[in-house]
């Protein structure tokens, strides 16, 4: 019963972080999208942010503390509750414009197809710059 509640408590703290840092929707589509596009590391499902807003899991430590960065509060008060919530303001994007998902593409093509990539966005970036 208490890893139950555990859960539901974290789910609690998860939606007000999200209010509080002015994303809207509760939707687990878009906490995805909006997750992975922060985390370097392998993308998480819509099922996967739906268990955390359900209550029904919580994410490993590593995503935690991407949530908690990227929701402005403190890693240990999402995961727990302990602490004061809010330590430092609310960072939208570690990098602003860079696209993990795609990212993460690239890393999984084979040397060979990522050497192409390279290729072809240094000829994009040549054609980009004026004359």
């Amino acid at each position: 019963m208490e890893a139950i509640k555990e859960r539901e408590q974290f789910s609690a703290r998860l939606k007000q972080a999200l209010k509080d840092a002015g994303e809207a929707s509760e939707s687990p589509a878009a906490l995805a999208r909006a997750f992975n596009r922060r985390y370097p590391g392998k993308a998480v499902s819509d099922y996967a942010a739906r268990k955390w807003l359900l209550g029904e899991a919580i994410p490993s430590q590593d995503k935690l503390r991407v949530l908690a960065q990227w929701l402005g509060v403190a890693n240990d008060w999402l995961r727990f509750g302990d602490g004061a919530g809010v330590v430092h303001p609310v960072v939208r994007d570690e990098l602003p414009g860079v696209d993990y998902e795609l990212m993460r593409a690239i890393a999984t093509l084979s040397e060979e197809h990522q050497t192409v990539v390279r290729e072809l966005v240094a000829a994009l970036r040549r054609a980009e710059k004026p004359a």
